[in-house]
């Protein structure tokens, strides 16, 4: 079973490029259309923390540093 992760993201430092959504193996991430920050961006946040498995991707694939990603212990 693979291990199961929490990804914290930077409303502020997120610019919306999609890049974490694309580079998600389990599809746990997506843009807020709904919601902008206050640069007038929409920001990705962890959609389903359920289905991550702190892979990590996502803060490697980030430009702006804006993710930080834990595995769970136990």
């Amino acid at each position: 079973m693979p291990a199961k992760g929490y990804v914290e993201i930077s409303m502020e430092g997120c610019k919306g490029c999609g890049l974490c959504v694309v580079h998600c193996p389990s599809k746990c991430l997506e843009l807020n259309t709904l919601d902008t920050n206050s640069y007038g961006l929409h920001y990705a946040y962890l959609a389903n923390e359920e289905t991550c498995i702190a892979c990590v991707n996502c803060a490697i694939m980030c430009p702006d540093a804006a993710i930080t990603a834990y595995k769970k212990v136990g």
